[in-house]
């Protein structure tokens, strides 16, 4: 373990956190350009909403049949391989000539952008325990900041140039990326080899019944991240309402605020180190909560909704750190497997959140969205005080 310590270097901590970042980026550059989209396909808004859920549904199945293989094989080359797939999956979205093309490349997309979900136990393991939590938390950032970012990015660059331009230039990046992976990470990563693939998959559900912290991790998860979506999968369909009128580049805008989340994250990483995770989880879940009372009282001003965003990211990023925490506490040797189950259940929640509030916004408007959200975060805490309770 000493020499896998000494390769956890600040360098190869930001390059971690980087790609982190840069590879679930893929996921999100659809959601500000989304009325864009419905419209050079010529299809409604709710169809922009299942593709968000078909790519964060097909994430959830990269992370279950993809992400145990870190427990199995050489996991310098399953992140190498995985990034390289995953500019391939782009391409196909920036080629897809009709909507059913679209939504397939963006099932591969999000299939194909677990190497965070890999990259994230390599480092727990490298960190040891006693800096687990800080590790953690520059990795999460890096994840946060690439999922808000890229809504920026999408936003602005759609703005000035036609969409499937992100998808030619996001590829790019992803290539450069593999060829700095290829070059700086070390080659020995912690491997398994007593454990074949199968064997993985069939302790799972064993994993799940003995490891109490775990379900609770993934159902607040689960809830948490469900509340992130609706927001963010409806945000573009609010503002360009008469509420506001605005567009795609100041959609991206906007998700800058959401860096504050990513700004927190390393703190939230210090504190997990210090403070019992589960009572970090409780905050994070208030935060959300009060998060979305203002949106629904308040949103139609630019201060409230702005607070409300910034309480929103951060409140995500309280449980997702604090939560992961907990799940790679608990062992080394199936920390892939814990994480798989955690980000399972916290990615159906997001594709079942984009999924709702992409419905309810055509059904219900913005009242129906914020309800959806707030009946979300009372579930988190009927589970976290009730239902889990000690």
């Amino acid at each position: 373990m000493e020499k896998q310590s000494n390769d956890l270097t600040k360098q190869f901590i930001f390059l971690l956190a980087a790609t982190c970042g840069i590879v679930v980026a893929n996921m999100y550059y659809v959601q500000p350009i989304g009325t864009q989209v419905a419209e050079s396909f010529q299809v409604s808004t709710s169809s922009i909403g299942s593709v968000t859920m078909l790519t964060q549904v097909g994430y959830a199945l990269g992370l279950l049949f993809i992400v145990p293989l870190g427990d199995v094989l050489n996991k310098r080359r399953l992140i190498i391989s995985m990034a390289a797939l995953s500019s391939l999956s782009l391409l196909g979205a920036f080629f897809a000539p009709n909507f059913q093309l679209f939504i397939l490349a963006a099932f591969m997309i999000g299939l194909l952008s677990v190497v965070p979900q890999i990259i994230i136990p390599y480092g727990a393991v490298l960190a040891g325990p006693e800096k687990r939590g800080q590790v953690m938390g520059k990795l999460l950032s890096g994840l946060l900041i690439g999922i808000l970012l890229s809504r920026t990015f999408s936003g602005v660059v759609a703005s000035f140039l036609p969409w499937r331009s992100i998808y030619l230039i996001a590829p790019l990046l992803i290539i450069l990326l593999t060829i700095l992976l290829t070059f700086k990470m070390p080659k020995d990563p912690v491997k398994n080899a007593t454990l074949s693939y199968m064997d993985s998959l069939k302790s799972i559900p064993l994993l799940i019944k003995k490891q109490r912290a775990l379900r609770e991790a993934a159902v607040s998860g689960f809830f948490m991240f469900g509340t992130f979506s609706i927001f963010w999968s409806t945000l573009i369909f609010y503002i360009s309402s008469p509420v506001y009128n605005w567009g795609t580049f100041e959609a991206g805008i906007l998700a800058i605020f959401g860096l504050a989340g990513a700004v927190a994250a390393p703190l939230v990483g210090k504190l997990s180190d210090q403070y019992a995770q589960r009572t970090i989880v409780w905050m994070g879940i208030i935060m959300q909560t009060v998060s979305f009372i203002i949106l629904h009282f308040f949103a139609v001003h630019i201060l409230p909704l702005i607070l409300s965003i910034i309480l929103l990211d951060i409140g995500n990023q309280f449980g997702q750190v604090a939560n992961q925490t907990r799940v790679q506490n608990l062992g080394e040797q199936v920390s892939n497997r814990n994480n798989t189950v955690f980000m399972f259940s916290y990615f159906i929640g997001g594709a079942l959140g984009s999924f709702l509030g992409t419905t309810m916004w055509e059904q219900a408007g913005w009242l129906g969205v914020t309800l959806t959200a707030l009946s979300f975060q009372l579930l988190a805490m009927i589970f976290h005080f009730v239902v889990f309770k000690k």
